[in-house]
């Protein structure tokens, strides 16, 4: 797939011609309504956040990465060798002093549950103390309440021009604003072909969806995608209904509940993170053929469970990706 995107950066550079302008320091910025300024682009950045170190990397900037932390799945394989070669803080939640130790000009992130006023690393006024400025994604901080619960609540359907205006402003940060240009073109043309592939496959509109993330325990009821997320997102691009009508980010929502709608499809997250049994897909899996009532569900009945990488789940470049997978999948099953 980065092959194809190699491809698409390299043909978007033919059909835009005109170079943005450099970037003007000091460059005053507000992330979830917290402003800073930056006097130069930096030297050095720590990335709290998968979603942000790919970006990251994407933007050739990896030189300037002094530490990443927070992997759900393995970076993208065009970039695991340049990955081998920075320092990886944590899997998880690194620790406040850990960043610290990097001495780093800034500090980016893809949540504010990490980085805010709960934050599990620490608060902006924390860095704001050691005068370390933090940045987090457009995707965390437009149409989205993280005051309630960690995970959030989504007022509005989740937008890739989110997405787009993360990668421009990380872009922007680093004065790299023409290649920042060149990869969202490229994702662009990603995004329109897989929802063209998509329309192309005439699906009949009863079709619909639900976004298994993981469960505390398989006891209990599981963390699926509510309506406004990414996964949400992306059953609307495909003329999916979702089954559940939630706007938090990940409601638990009960296996009886969500085998009343009877789901065409089951999207199970896989993930290295090992926290819960249920963040093992092959878990998912046995549990979705085994439980008496998961069991009876069309999808399951039909072989129709889709692996998706988690991380696609949350406001990244991959969710472009598994866009195109999901398309791919459905293409694949005899829904007509």
């Amino acid at each position: 797939m980065m092959k194809k995107l190699t491809i698409a950066l390299a043909a978007s550079l033919f059909v835009v011609p005109a170079a943005l302008a450099d970037t003007q320091y000091p460059l005053t910025l507000k992330s979830c309504g917290h402003e800073i300024t930056l006097d130069k682009a930096p030297d050095s950045v720590v990335s709290v956040g998968q979603g942000t170190t790919e970006i990251l990397y994407m933007l050739g900037l990896a030189d300037k990465v002094a530490g990443t932390a927070l992997w759900i799945n393995p970076v993208l394989a065009e970039y695991a060798e340049v990955d081998k070669g920075i320092e990886r803080l944590s899997d998880n939640t690194p620790s406040f002093e850990s960043i610290l130790a990097k001495k780093p000009d800034l500090v980016v992130t893809a949540y504010e549950w990490m980085i805010g006023p709960q934050g599990a690393v620490g608060t902006r006024e924390m860095f704001d103390d050691v005068k370390i400025p933090t940045w987090i994604m457009t995707t965390e901080c437009v149409g989205k309440d993280n005051s309630q619960s960690m995970d959030g609540t989504r007022t509005v359907l989740f937008d890739t021009e989110l997405l787009y205006e993360s990668i421009a402003t990380l872009a922007e940060i680093f004065d790299v604003s023409d290649r920042g240009k060149d990869v969202i073109a490229a994702l662009k043309v990603r995004e329109a072909n897989a929802i063209e592939k998509a329309k192309k496959l005439n699906l009949p509109e009863s079709i619909s969806g639900v976004f298994w993330y993981s469960s505390a325990d398989l006891e209990i009821d599981p963390y699926v995608a509510g309506r406004n997320g990414v996964p949400g997102w992306m059953m609307k691009q495909l003329g999916i209904n979702n089954v559940i009508t939630s706007e938090e980010e990940w409601p638990t929502v009960g296996w009886e509940t969500i085998a009343k709608s009877n789901p065409t499809f089951v999207a199970a997250a896989e993930m290295n993170r090992r926290r819960f049994p249920a963040d093992d897909v092959e878990v998912k899996r046995d549990f979705l053929t085994s439980d008496p009532v998961t069991s009876e569900m069309e999808a399951v009945k039909m072989e129709r469970i889709v692996n998706i990488d988690a991380h696609a789940m949350d406001p990244s470049v991959r969710a472009i990706m598994v866009l195109e997978k999901l398309a791919d999948a459905l293409a694949g099953y005899d829904l007509n």
